[in-house]
């Protein structure tokens, strides 16, 4: 099996983390690269054995208006620094993937530098997407393109023409061979060509089978570009809004839910294995979103359990607070001091830090098959092979009768359990959770979790959450229809005005407009729109339509 369908993932992005000015003057290298070498020894001591950093390339601002694909961004070294720390994690067991912005470049790239010189004579009119010399943008160049999300800042390349194909795919070879990295995270996966995604899969089979393609898609139907022919894995944003959104609103039926479809569309048992987080660089963190700050324990327990490749954003193991600001991602991309952060650890660390080890010794996180065992609104039970998990986002304890043989030890807390005429009887406090493991057959064993978070693994009460719905603790067998998709849909702007200008609840309902103009509309199409919240690809869905 591949290394990635093994690997629990730390995800840094780099100008936040080092500190980098928010503006690039393209001055002379400043080393910051270096500084990350001590977070290399943190990330292995999280048992996490891959790390996805970026953006890295030479760029005008936040990395992903690149400037330069085949140099390191001044404010972070060079490829002589980039080369050392890929070195420095290979040889600490950490595989490397970079971020490949292929759908867009800034402004200074050297392609949309020559159309703005040269204009009509440019021999680069067609790396670009809809030139237009009648048109104009907000900088007043004399002609209009295509961009992306609406922001001119972002050129979007003409991925359909050969010569630009061929410079991307010629500039993977180059990361290859300078920084021996293991794979990509495409930015923007949801609105790349797929002819050139067909293409990056072949050239990822001639590098080497398990050269790992991920991309970020946040709507839609997921099948659609993982498969044999396109990407290995893309971004699991549904089960990420589902394990915020299910224990604030005290409703495991959606965690389950979105499980239940995508183990239809192939994805879960056997299947592909999306990329599963909490938080990351464009999304508040997750201590910010639980307005119950002791669901952190839960909701981890999830999302190193369920089906997927795990991932940790930087600075979440400490349980840093970050929100998300209408024009700026600066506050959920801060500058961190490691030595700091270690020195007040904190119970957050200590339950990542045990759960990376459980995945690295429990080869059933990896492969085991996926079964639903218990669900209320408020429990949750499931086993993958031969564990079995446990959860509870209410405030009472939660009892569970599952059906197994033999003894149990809970790895995070230590307390075993034996069944009794083939029931295990298990009892669940508040805000808590637990990963059972049977006993006996060399298993590992490991050390309780200790600190705040030890009385929700261990059976006693850790919540302080009073809000729990009517009805929590009734059982449920069968799927339930999402909240989303009866209630109210948003309304339309009454007055015509640029998407650009647009609420998110604007958008959504102009979404939902033209699905109609086209056909059917059904409960998932709904929901698919109602669930995304991200100003950006609301705009970048919105303009898809023709």
């Amino acid at each position: 099996m591949a290394w990635y369908e093994e690997a629990v993932f730390y995800h840094i992005y780099p100008l936040g983390l080092t500190g980098a000015p928010q503006k690039n003057d393209y001055q002379e290298p400043v080393h910051r690269l270096k500084t990350l070498i001590p977070w290399i020894g943190h990330i292995k001591e999280l048992g996490c054995s891959g790390l996805y950093i970026g953006p890295l390339f030479e760029s005008v601002g936040h990395g992903y208006e690149t400037t330069d694909y085949r140099r390191v961004d001044s404010r972070l070294g060079t490829n002589e620094d980039l080369r050392e720390f890929v070195g420095l994690c290979h040889e600490a067991g950490i595989r490397v993937i970079l971020d490949g912005v292929f759908n867009h470049t800034g402004r200074d790239f050297f392609a949309f530098r020559d159309i703005l010189q040269n204009r009509e004579s440019s021999r680069y009119l067609d790396w670009y997407c809809h030139v237009n010399f009648s048109g104009n943008t907000e900088y007043n160049d004399g002609f209009s393109y295509d961009n992306w999300g609406g922001f001119p800042l972002l050129a979007k390349l003409n991925l359909r023409n050969p010569q630009v194909r061929d410079y991307l795919l010629d500039t993977v070879r180059f990361w290859v061979s300078e920084f021996d990295i293991d794979g990509l995270r495409l930015d923007a996966a949801d609105v790349l060509d797929f002819d050139f995604m067909r293409s990056l899969r072949a050239l990822a089979e001639e590098i080497r089978p398990d050269f790992w393609l991920m991309g970020e898609v946040i709507h839609g139907e997921y099948s659609r570009w993982v498969n044999e022919r396109t990407l290995h894995s893309v971004t699991n944003y549904h089960l990420h809004k589902a394990l915020y959104s299910a224990h604030n609103d005290h409703n495991y039926f959606e965690i389950a839910h979105t499980v239940r479809r995508q183990m239809d569309m192939g994805i879960g048992n056997n299947g592909v294995r999306l990329y599963s987080f909490v938080d990351n660089h464009d999304v508040e963190r997750i201590h910010t979103k639980l307005r119950n700050k002791a669901h952190f324990l839960p909701v981890h327990v999830l999302l190193y359990t369920l089906p997927g490749i795990p991932s940790v954003y930087y600075g979440s193991e400490f349980g840093i607070e970050g929100k998300k600001e209408r024009f700026s991602d600066a506050s959920l991309r801060p500058c961190l001091d490691l030595e700091d952060l270690r020195r007040t650890g904190g119970a957050c660390l200590e339950l990542i830090t045990a759960l990376g080890r459980i995945h690295q010794n429990e080869p059933a996180l990896w492969y085991g098959d996926y079964r639903e065992l218990y669900l209320t609104t408020a429990a949750y039970a499931f086993s993958r092979g031969d564990l079995l998990i446990t959860v509870n986002n209410g405030t009472d304890r939660a009892v569970f009768d599952l059906q197994a043989d033999g003894s149990y030890r809970g790895a995070l807390s230590g307390r075993t359990a034996d069944s009794r005429d083939g029931k295990l009887h298990l009892e669940i406090e508040g805000s808590g959770g637990e990963i059972w493991i049977p006993e006996g057959k060399e298993r590992a064993v490991y050390q309780p979790v200790t600190g705040p978070m030890a009385g929700a693994a261990a059976g006693t009460d850790a919540s302080a959450d009073t809000d729990v719905p009517a009805g929590a603790g009734r059982r449920e067998s069968q799927p339930v229809i999402p909240e989303s998709a009866g209630q109210p849909l948003p309304k339309r702007a009454q007055t015509p005005k640029p998407y650009e200008e647009m609420s998110i609840e604007e958008l959504q309902a102009e979404i939902l407009a033209k699905m109609a103009a086209n056909g059917p509309v059904t409960d998932r199409m709904k929901q698919d729109v109602l669930e995304n919240i991200y100003p950006n690809s609301l705009l970048n869905w919105v303009k898809s339509f023709r």
